[in-house]
């Protein structure tokens, strides 16, 4: 491997990182933002298809045709999740208590 294929696959998975935190952060604002709204099926549709375009579109360009760094971005996504979820967990615990 050369070394600036190395450095692809780290920025790949980065950016998978990135989508992550932009696809899951951005369904939890949007479950906050949905119990205040009038017209919450106005942002949950609104927020799902920005949310995936952003996604897909991350992913295309990502991926550009090597399956490796499409696998490490999908790894970066799934892994965002968690991080999302367990920082979400934090916020709504501080303002709750």
């Amino acid at each position: 491997m050369v070394l600036g294929e190395i450095l692809y696959m780290v920025l790949a998975f980065i950016g998978g990182m990135l989508l992550g935190v932009l696809f899951f952060g951005g369904l939890w604002f949007t479950l906050k933002k949905m119990i205040l709204s009038k017209n919450p099926a106005l942002w949950l549709l609104s927020s799902f298809f920005f949310r995936v375009s952003i996604t897909l579109i991350g992913f295309y360009f990502i991926g550009l045709g090597n399956w490796k760094n499409l696998i490490l971005c999908m790894l970066g996504f799934i892994i965002a999740r968690f991080f999302v979820i367990r920082y979400t967990k934090l916020i709504d615990e501080k303002k709750y208590n």
